[in-house]
C-alpha cells in the first residue's frame, strides 16, 4: 500500500482507474463529477486532498474536449484544496496528432513553388515569394495598379482626411501614428502640396483596411494578394499551456505521438513507451516470431518497428506512402510500396495508434497480396473511431493487438480479432515511482 496519495478518477476509463487503485493499494479518491443540463462540468471532491500526491487518471478517448475540460477542472480543484502535488495521467495524450506546424497532402508546409522566380531577388520560394533584403514589398497587385499606385491612393485619402475633405472613395482609413515610412513618402512627392517638415500622412497598407469599411468601389481597388501561408491552430502549445495553468505539476502519458509534443511544457513530462508489452506478446502468443517480419505501416513509424526488430534480432520491413502519380490501375494500393521480403512469412504491424483503421487495412492488404501468410497489428492506443471496427472485421487484418489505454470493452464484442493487453499495472508503477522519487528509466531499461 502506497501512503500519502490520492487517486482520482476521471470519466473517460473507470476501469482503467479501478485496475490502477487496485494495483497500488489506495482506494479511489470519492468525488462527483457530473454535468449540468446547460452541459457544463461540475465537480465536487469528496475526499481532502490536502499535502497528498494527487494523480488524476483521464484518458483521451470518447469524447475529447469534454474529458480534457473535466481534466483542467479537477487539477484546478486539486491546487484549490492545497495538493501538495498534481500529476496528470494520460494513457492516451489528447491532440497529440496535431504538432504546431502540420503538412499538407504533397507533405510539405509550403505550397508548390513559383514556377517564374528570380532567384536572386527572392531570400526563398514561397507564395507570395518572400522580397529579399532591398526589394519592394510586393511584385504588384491583381488589378495591375501596382504598389505604388496603391500607396499614392492612400497618401491622397490621408490628406483629405486632414484636410477636413470628403473621402470620394468611400474609405475611412484608421488613425495611425506617423511614421518614417509616411514621412518619406509625402517627402518624395506622393503628397502634393504638402511640406515636409509641417504635414506627415500615415503609412497604410491593405491589411489594415477593414472590409466593411470599403464600398464597392473600393474593394476593386484595394485587393491584396493572399498571405504567405495558411495559418492554423497551435493546438500543441494550446494543450500544453492549458494543462500547466491549470496547476498541473507532473505529466505521464504512453507512446506520444509526436514525441516533440515533451517539448511544449515545462513541467516534466514521462512519455512512457509500450513496446514492452508488444514485445512480450510477440515472444509468447506468435509462434517462431523469430521467422517473422516486423512492418512499420508507414515511414514516421520506422524507428519505433526497428527498435522492437533489432531488440528482438528479427528482421524489418517499411510501407513507402509513394506520392508520385503511378499508372497502377488498382487504386487501394497504388499510392503504397513495400520495401522488404514478406513472402511465405508472417507479418507484425507495429503502430502507436489506429483511428480510422485506414492505414493499417491497407497495410494488410499489401502484405497479402505480396505473399504473407498471416498479418498481426500490434497498436498502442486503439481509439477505432468512425467505420474502424467494420474495416478490420472485413480487411485481411488476422488479429488485431491493443492496449487498454482507452476503454475497448464495446470494440471486443463488435471485433472478434481484437485482443486486449492490460497497462494498468505499467501505469501503476509509474506512479509509485513518481511518488517514491526512484527512477522511470529503469522501465524502460527492463523492457
Amino acid at each position: 500500500m502506497v501512503r500519502n496519495i490520492v487517486v482520482l478518477g476521471g470519466n473517460s476509463h473507470p476501469a482503467l482507474v479501478e485496475i490502477i487503485s487496485n494495483t497500488l493499494g489506495v482506494p479511489p479518491c470519492n468525488r462527483i463529477l457530473s454535468k449540468f443540463s446547460v452541459g457544463e462540468s461540475r465537480l465536487e471532491i469528496q475526499d481532502s486532498v490536502r499535502g497528498k500526491d494527487v494523480y488524476i487518471i483521464q484518458s483521451g478517448s470518447g469524447k475529447v474536449n469534454d474529458n480534457f475540460i473535466d481534466l483542467c477542472i479537477m487539477i484546478s480543484a486539486c491546487k484549490t484544496g492545497s495538493a501538495k502535488r498534481v500529476t496528470a495521467v494520460l494513457p492516451l495524450f489528447p491532440y497529440s496528432r496535431q504538432p504546431d506546424l502540420p503538412y499538407n497532402k504533397i507533405g510539405a508546409p509550403l505550397t508548390k513553388a513559383p514556377t517564374e522566380v528570380n532567384r536572386g531577388d527572392f531570400t526563398f520560394e514561397s507564395r507570395p515569394s518572400t522580397p529579399g533584403p532591398g526589394q519592394p514589398q510586393s511584385a504588384g497587385l491583381s488589378n495591375g495598379s501596382g504598389m505604388e499606385g496603391l500607396q499614392r491612393k492612400l497618401v491622397k485619402t490621408s490628406l483629405e482626411q486632414q484636410n477636413g475633405n470628403s473621402y470620394t472613395n468611400g474609405i475611412t482609413p484608421p488613425r495611425r501614428s506617423d511614421t518614417i515610412d509616411s514621412t518619406s513618402s509625402l517627402t518624395n512627392g506622393r503628397g502634393r502640396g504638402s511640406s515636409s517638415g509641417s504635414q506627415t500622412g500615415p503609412a497604410f497598407t491593405t491589411h489594415d483596411m477593414d472590409p466593411s469599411m470599403l464600398t464597392k468601389e473600393a474593394k476593386s481597388v484595394f485587393q491584396a494578394k493572399p498571405g504567405y501561408k495558411q495559418w492554423v491552430a497551435q493546438a500543441g502549445t494550446l494543450v500544453a499551456d492549458l494543462l500547466t495553468c491549470a496547476g498541473a505539476d507532473h505529466i505521464i502519458t504512453m507512446d506520444l505521438h509526436d514525441a516533440q509534443y515533451q517539448g511544449f511544457f515545462d513541467i516534466p513530462v514521462d512519455n512512457l513507451y509500450g513496446k514492452g508489452l508488444l514485445k512480450h506478446y510477440i515472444r509468447t502468443k506468435i509462434p517462431d516470431y523469430k521467422d517473422a517480419v516486423i512492418v512499420s505501416p508507414d515511414a514516421g513509424g520506422a524507428k519505433r518497428a526497428t527498435a522492437i526488430a533489432d531488440d528482438l534480432n528479427m528482421e524489418f520491413a517499411l510501407i513507402h506512402k509513394e506520392r508520385r502519380p503511378t499508372r497502377i490501375t488498382d487504386r487501394q494500393n497504388a499510392t503504397m510500396m513495400l520495401v522488404g521480403d514478406v513472402a511465405k512469412r508472417v507479418c507484425i504491424l507495429v503502430d502507436d495508434l489506429a483511428d480510422t483503421s485506414n492505414t493499417i487495412t491497407r497495410a494488410a492488404k499489401l502484405l497479402k497480396k505480396e505473399g504473407a501468410t498471416q498479418v498481426y497489428a500490434l497498436l498502442t492506443h486503439g481509439v477505432f473511431s468512425g467505420d474502424a471496427i467494420v474495416r478490420i472485421n472485413a480487411s485481411a487484418l488476422d488479429k488485431v493487438i491493443v492496449t487498454n489505454s482507452v476503454p475497448q470493452d464495446d470494440h471486443s464484442r463488435l471485433c472478434p480479432k481484437l485482443e486486449v493487453l492490460e497497462v494498468g499495472g505499467l501505469f501503476a508503477e509509474a506512479i509509485r515511482r513518481v511518488h517514491h522519487g526512484e527512477s522511470i528509466s529503469t522501465l524502460f531499461l527492463a523492457q
